[in-house]
């Protein structure tokens, strides 16, 4: 024990315990500093505004402010591809250099999925399914059929549209709908302005008959009169096949 208390009072004993504590010093300055200068203590970057551009200048706003980015997709319809809608961190957001940025972008490829069964489901019903699959209705057909505004047909790019085919989301298709008239019923032509030959000829085409037959004041050619009048006329709609429709004539 004397002579631990000797040794601890030698130059010898002092000279290493400063040595180590300078040395100690010298270590804890040297991780300060240099974990200082490896994370730039103090030194942030703001982040930039990128929602709302498109990705090509997203990106090179942050490359110009040396930080990273991750891309996630999304479709949505009628929204421009390649359109960034969100970002994390926000804009002016304080960040290290290098830091990733998450956008997430428009694509330009939209999802497909498979075309729901809507036969002999009204046109109400229809709609409402459409819709929760992302597709939309761009016209109505209708056809002679005593089931009104119930889908008899879907048409896609002028071509039948079968339950369980795969198409684009945002597609849009045609319905063929029935107009609640039936088989029978014929809807009226448009005679205004046809001879008499030409009126009788259209409508035999359709499964309907001339009736009778008046003139509109002097007459001086009967075979060069038009038809000016008729009944019923067009806004009457649809008529039973066979029914006789009237015309009145005049030069």
């Amino acid at each position: 024990m004397s002579k631990l208390l000797l040794y601890l009072r030698t130059d010898t004993f002092r000279k290493n315990l400063i040595g180590a504590l300078i040395a100690f010093v010298l270590l804890f300055l040297g991780i300060y500093f240099g974990l200082q200068w490896y994370t730039k203590h103090g030194v942030s970057i703001e982040v930039p505004q990128v929602k709302g551009l498109h990705i090509d200048e997203a990106v090179a706003a942050l490359e110009k402010a040396d930080l990273e980015y991750s891309i996630d997709y999304v479709y949505q319809m009628d929204a421009a591809p390649g359109l960034v809608i969100e970002q994390d961190p926000d804009p002016k957001a304080q960040v290290k250099n290098g830091r990733t940025i998450y956008l997430t972008i428009i694509t330009e490829t939209p999802p497909e999925v498979a075309f729901p069964d809507i036969i002999d489901k009204t046109l109400i019903e229809a709609s409402a399914i459409l819709r929760n699959q992302s597709l939309k209705i761009a016209d109505t057909v209708y056809k002679a059929d005593i089931a009104r505004d119930v889908v008899l047909d879907v048409r896609f790019a002028g071509q039948p549209l079968k339950a369980g085919r795969v198409i684009p989301k945002g597609s849009q298709i045609t319905l063929v709908l029935g107009n609640g008239q039936g088989a029978d019923d014929i809807e009226v032509p448009n005679l205004i302005g046809l001879s008499l030959s030409e009126a009788r000829f259209a409508l035999s085409g359709v499964g309907l008959n001339l009736g009778n037959i008046t003139y509109s004041g002097m007459v001086t050619d009967s075979l060069s009169t038009t038809v000016v009048a008729q009944q019923p006329d067009t806004t009457s709609g649809f008529i039973s096949l066979g029914s006789p429709v009237n015309v009145t004539l005049a030069n």
